[in-house]
């Protein structure tokens, strides 16, 4: 585990299904990455469930809002920026008639001073039937999930390149879509460069995954052209003098980016 870590190089990480019933700093820093040093965890239930998200306090001022058996959110103030955002780290429970009450906690929490958030676990819910890989699947729960997402005004971060994210590790396995990210509609305003990047699973039956978050969105080197040029005058005499003044090479594509650059 403490190789994917590393791997990952994250400043904030979020375990779900961690089975301690406690933490100490000590433990943290044997198992994890020397940057991560303050921690928040809700315990597990004898050897079932339990949460821990833990950050890199040289980035990140970082408290704990709430805490229970479905999840974990903290409140980060990054040092490097000056902006403050939600980490809510999730476990759904597997058991069905418990999946009501996580949907409705979930429905019911007090969101109006949480304005940037991202939550993103294991919700051990799906949303349509092609998040499994076989025939099944409770279309209730499904449509209770939806318009969770749509209620809240939840935006899906896709896991690109992967259409489940949990196997149950058999020979012709089951592949199931159980964890997702969300965001508010207002981090897509804050933070319009994120993305999700699934890494190879080790040992685990789920993905592990790096949510990237950037609040500028990279402007592409390319040619844009307006039609009003064509009426400046002078316009074919500059564009000729630079046709014709530009090297030559024997490759054709060479020579039309050359002389568009």
């Amino acid at each position: 585990m403490r190789d994917k870590i590393n791997e990952s190089a994250c400043h904030v990480l979020c375990l779900q299904e961690i089975k301690r019933e406690s933490f100490n700093s000590f433990y943290i820093k044997k198992f994890y990455h020397k940057n991560l040093d303050k921690f928040a965890f809700s315990p597990s239930v004898g050897a079932s469930g339990g949460l821990l998200t833990v950050w890199n306090s040289n980035l990140f001022d970082g408290s704990v809002v709430q805490a229970n058996s479905y999840a974990v959110t903290i409140r980060l103030f990054c040092r490097l920026d000056n902006k403050t955002f939600f980490v809510t780290n999730i476990y759904g429970p597997a058991n069905s008639l418990q999946k009501q009450g996580f949907v409705t906690w979930l429905m019911n929490l007090d969101y109006s001073k949480f304005e940037d958030r991202v939550l993103g676990g294991d919700f051990k819910l799906i949303r349509n039937p092609g998040n499994v890989n076989k025939p099944g699947g409770d279309i209730t729960k499904m449509n209770m999930f939806n318009e969770l997402i749509s209620d809240l005004d939840l935006v899906d971060i896709p896991f690109s390149g992967r259409n489940y994210t949990w196997s149950n590790m058999q020979t012709n396995p089951l592949l199931v879509k159980l964890d997702w990210v969300f965001t508010s509609s207002t981090w897509t305003l804050s933070f319009p460069a994120t993305f999700l990047q699934p890494l190879p699973r080790p040992i685990s039956d789920h993905i592990p995954y790096v949510l990237h978050i950037g609040s500028s969105i990279p402007k592409s080197k390319m040619l844009r052209f307006e039609n009003f040029r064509v009426d400046h005058l002078g316009f074919l005499k500059e564009v000729n003098l630079h046709w014709n003044s530009s090297r030559f090479f024997a490759n054709a594509a060479k020579n039309l980016s050359t002389r568009l650059n």
